[in-house]
């Protein structure tokens, strides 16, 4: 397999498009574990506590994207501070949930405050 470079004239390089694709599973176990300063056997105890579920190649084998490293960064942070996996995990899922929930509130109120005051007060 030639690898493909990242030019001026093909500007997505191998990854066809998706380097600024926070989703896209561009990483493998071994080099996912490797940017974490991790074990590979520690993607595979959060992958199990379904902290984050990699997509799978062709061959089977686990492919993370950025998104998916960041929640197993703060995953490992908190393991590292003496946190079980399990809870580790629950209190990562709990704060990415809050967060989406924060996104979403400020989206309606914006979109309220374009709207104006409720029709009678004025």
């Amino acid at each position: 397999m030639s690898e493909v470079p990242v030019t001026a004239e093909t500007p997505t390089g191998p990854l066809g498009g998706h380097l600024d694709d926070d989703d896209y599973p561009a990483y493998t176990m071994g080099r996912a574990a490797e940017m974490l300063g991790t074990t590979q056997g520690f993607l595979r105890a959060i992958g199990d506590a379904r902290l984050i579920t990699p997509l799978r190649s062709a061959g089977g084998h686990r492919r993370y994207s950025r998104y998916q490293l960041r929640i197993a960064a703060r995953a490992r942070e908190l393991v590292d501070q003496g946190t079980s996996i399990e809870a580790a995990c629950r209190i990562v899922a709990l704060e990415d949930q809050l967060e989406e929930a924060q996104r979403i509130n400020a989206e309606y109120r914006r979109a309220a405050e374009a709207a104006g005051p409720p029709p009678g007060e004025a």
